[in-house]
């Protein structure tokens, strides 16, 4: 990943999202990994782009010693997924300091422990952009892609980033069978652009719950492939400190979507 300082974007993107028809073949490695750069270099919200800044400069105590990557950071996990996650932002200490989704704060700690558990991670921690995590099978996203203050995107710099993701979800439709959505800000925001990459939205759209699925049929035809949907509350430490969401329950949604997925996971022996 990219280890420029922070607030050194490409200059070829400041100001919007251009050149998405441009990335290549559907599912080709390299047009994943082009989209994951050109989302790293994206400056089209003021307001976002001056917070992950601010935070990079000034830093929390804890990390004072350390660069921050502080940029939008892009998804994570293998071109041919068959399983996607999909949060809400990055966190101002976590994502936006790492480089990487859900690494380095305790949302992320919950997420990869749960993911190692079942076998569907090389390590149950996620510290560092560069300290060997692999994810079987699964990627991991959000609709948006900067820290936001408060944790809080608006709706218009929801909007604004989708188009990132509607080209993620197209990048990986070949493989992609099972989608989980942590909350239901990420649930709203995730319905058009599963809609914009080529699937069916029933009408009324489905209402987020923890333990929702629904089908998403390809507005193309049965044959281009169809993907379920999950719903599971967000690994926050609100939801998580409460037991709102336990790990038990994390793993039994993990569980159930990678099946969906065709993935292969292991009895949680902890």
């Amino acid at each position: 990943m990219d280890s420029s300082p922070a607030g050194s974007s490409d200059p070829g993107i400041v100001g919007g999202l251009g050149g998405l028809d441009g990335l290549g073949a559907l599912g080709d490695l390299d047009a994943l990994t082009d989209l994951d750069a050109r989302i790293a270099g994206c400056r089209a919200c003021p307001r976002l782009v001056a917070w992950r800044e601010e935070v990079a400069r000034t830093r929390r105590a804890a990390f004072a010693d350390q660069t921050y990557w502080g940029r939008p950071v892009p998804g994570y996990g293998p071109a041919d997924a068959s399983l996607l996650i999909v949060g809400l932002a990055p966190a101002a200490h976590g994502g936006n300091r790492t480089g990487r989704m859900f690494t380095g704060d305790r949302s992320g700690d919950v997420l990869y422990a749960a993911l190692h558990d079942v076998g569907l991670a090389s390590r149950g921690t996620s510290v560092s952009a560069d300290d060997g995590l692999e994810l079987y099978g699964v990627r991991v996203t959000s609709p948006v892609h900067c820290a936001p203050p408060a944790n809080k995107p608006t709706p218009g710099e929801r909007d604004t980033c989708r188009p990132w993701l509607v080209r993620e979800l197209e990048l990986l439709r070949p493989t992609l069978r099972a989608v989980i959505v942590l909350g239901a800000f990420g649930w709203q925001a995730a319905m058009p652009a599963f809609a914009a990459a080529g699937w069916t939205v029933p009408r009324p759209r489905p209402v987020f719950a923890h333990g929702a699925r629904v089908s998403l049929g390809a507005q193309d035809g049965p044959a281009a492939g169809s993907v379920e949907l999950f719903g599971c509350f967000h690994v926050s430490q609100r939801n998580t400190f409460t037991g709102r969401l336990t790990p038990a329950m994390l793993r039994d949604v993990l569980r159930t979507a990678a099946g969906a997925a065709g993935l292969t996971t292991r009895p949680y022996d902890g």
